[in-house]
């Protein structure tokens, strides 16, 4: 958002992610975390606009959230080896003022490589993977990944350019 002139002020939400269910549909789950994120901000903000994000995998209908554990990245990355996997990213821009929101789901697919014994260890043993939804991030410059549809910035977790375009419309 600096690299777009924007300024902002980051206020870490202290909502807790619950895991997603089993049978829930990815997109609902990244639209509701990133609308709870926004309000639990903006619940301590008298105004402005908050936004609220989240990005998680889409494997055939599987939520791959940010794994629990080194053994939880290993199942996540072995499970997407060298298949298509949907990005969602939940957004939700909420005025503090009014509660006035606004929100979308930006989806974008990618193909992860299939990994050789040693290059799945050492990344596991980099570390890399925590935090990051599907145990992996495309930020870090590591060539496990391509982007088939969709843009970059969603796969990092925030699609900018159609964020851009929802500031231009309500701000």
């Amino acid at each position: 958002m600096s690299q777009l002139g924007l300024r902002f002020d980051v206020q870490p939400s202290k909502y807790e992610e619950p895991e997603p269910l089993a049978d829930q549909d990815v997109r609902h789950y990244v639209s509701q975390l990133a609308w709870n994120k926004a309000w639990d901000v903006a619940r301590a903000t008298k105004n402005g606009w908050i936004l609220g994000a989240d990005t998680a995998g889409d494997l055939d209908g599987l939520a791959l959230n940010k794994p629990l554990d080194r053994a939880d990245a290993e199942r996540m990355l072995r499970l997407q080896e060298g298949r298509n996997i949907a990005i969602h990213t939940g957004v939700c821009l909420m005025n503090a003022g009014s509660s006035k929101w606004f929100g979308f789901v930006e989806t974008s697919v990618i193909r992860m490589r299939p990994l050789t014994d040693t290059e799945r260890l050492a990344y596991l043993e980099s570390g890399q993977w925590a935090g990051k939804a599907g145990a992996y991030g495309v930020q870090d410059n590591d060539p496990i990944v391509t982007t088939i549809s969709g843009t970059w910035s969603n796969v990092v977790g925030l699609p900018v350019e159609s964020l851009l375009k929802l500031f231009q419309q309500v701000c």
